[in-house]
């Protein structure tokens, strides 16, 4: 196996990826990628909401947030296309700017060590050899997707909706690994490291940890394949933690070290980031200080329209059919509501195939509009444990987990 290193507009993929991960601004890319015009510019619907359209390495135009470190979400349409989220669409969210630029896979090990009896430094080749291999349909949804939309605003990257994608993992199970390594009895967390590292001195290491008995779940992957393919280097080359039903942030990219631990975690991305209210809701009231927090973890169920934008013109008199996506935590989507006047009136939509309780799940209906109306349209997810979407906003300090009913409204013309 040899690094890979395929021309990209001139340059090659290591060269272009070093420019871009050296530089900070967009501006800066120039020459680089293709320069952003005016019609290569999307606007969100939240203040300060312009994203310029850029395509780095193995990837298609995607609205870039940030490039150092890389920060780049898919254009929403794109869920419409397909059940999985294309490779070179998937959004990309890094902590840490400092991402390795060349693997050699030859020399790459995953290093399991801690509390366990038997310390493993383990190969590609060992991996894909050594332990059955397995495939799981599963969401990735960045902790922080539709920040932009909290009001009051919030600190941290303004995502809109695009800070998610669903593919098709494969890789061996994490709890092989583990069991491989023997964990011993007293064993409390696992915690998972990867290449990227900070440039600034000070800044913590991003690494995150999940409880013992969680990283014994059988859904839980250590991935090298994404959708049929290698991952992207920007979605975590060579191997990738793929915890089906969690927040991305538990999803360590560029993974090359596992350790077991017999105490809880207290390192800064577990202590103090990525926390939230220790309440029902996961919610406070703006200005008001959480007087207790917990690590976040579980999404949420949420659904999503995906064929419309807001402020859309539609055909008046012909049947519009309306697609969308749904999923939550792990339990399954059992059914979804439409309407089309604001949530007063609701019909049952029709599920498109099930690709598993961690997949999105497609589903679409038809109304038919009348001329001149301007309809309100909304969605509403229901898992299997009768979990669903509120009506209103939660509002944390730290604009996560998002999940109200979203609206869309078009006239009909």
């Amino acid at each position: 196996m040899r690094e890979s290193n395929v021309p990209v507009q001139g340059l090659t993929r290591r060269g272009f990826l070093k420019s871009v991960l050296a530089l900070g601004t967009v501006g800066a890319l120039g020459g680089l990628a293709r320069r952003p015009f005016a019609s290569e510019i999307v606007a969100l619907p939240f203040d300060r909401g312009e994203r310029p359209l850029v395509a780095f390495p193995q990837k298609r135009p995607l609205m870039v947030m940030t490039t150092r470190p890389p920060q780049l979400e898919t254009p929403f349409a794109i869920f419409s296309d397909s059940v999985f989220t294309p490779n070179d669409a998937f959004f990309v969210r890094w902590h840490l700017a400092g991402v390795p630029t060349s693997i050699d896979p030859r020399a790459f090990r995953l290093r399991v060590h801690g509390h366990v009896k038997r310390p493993l430094p383990l190969s590609l080749d060992e991996l894909k050899r050594d332990f059955e291999q397995v495939e799981v349909a599963a969401v990735c949804q960045c902790a922080g997707n539709s920040r932009g939309f909290f009001r009051p605003r919030v600190s941290g990257g303004q995502w809109g909706h695009g800070a998610l994608g669903n593919a098709l993992w494969r890789g061996v199970r994490l709890r092989d690994i583990l069991h491989r390594a023997g964990l011993r009895s007293d064993s409390m967390q696992v915690r998972f490291n990867g290449l990227d590292q900070p440039v600034a001195a000070g800044t913590p290491d991003f690494m995150k940890s999940l409880d013992a008995d969680e990283a014994l779940n059988e859904h839980i992957l250590v991935a090298y394949e994404m959708n049929g393919e290698p991952l992207p280097w920007l979605n975590g080359h060579p191997l990738r933690l793929v915890v089906p039903g969690w927040y991305a942030t538990y999803w360590i990219k560029m993974l090359n070290e596992i350790e077991v631990l017999n105490a809880s975690d207290q390192q800064f991305w577990m202590s103090k980031a990525y926390r939230v209210p220790a309440n029902a809701c996961h919610c406070q009231s703006p200005g008001e200080k959480a007087p207790r927090t917990v690590p976040l973890g579980r999404m949420n169920v949420r659904s999503f329209i995906t064929n419309l934008q807001d402020g859309m013109q539609v055909p008046a008199g012909d049947p519009v059919v309306v697609k969308g996506i749904a999923f939550d935590q792990g339990h399954g989507i059992d059914r979804v509501l439409f309407s089309i006047d604001s949530g007063n009136h609701w019909e049952a939509v029709t599920l498109g195939k099930d690709h598993g309780n961690y997949s999105f799940r497609p589903w679409q209906v038809r109304f038919t509009p009348r001329a001149g109306n301007t309809y309100a349209l909304q969605c509403r997810a229901f898992n299997r444990a009768n979990e669903s979407q509120p009506s209103d906003p939660r509002w944390n300090s730290g604009g996560y987990l998002r999940n109200m009913i979203e609206t869309i409204r078009v006239r009909a013309v």
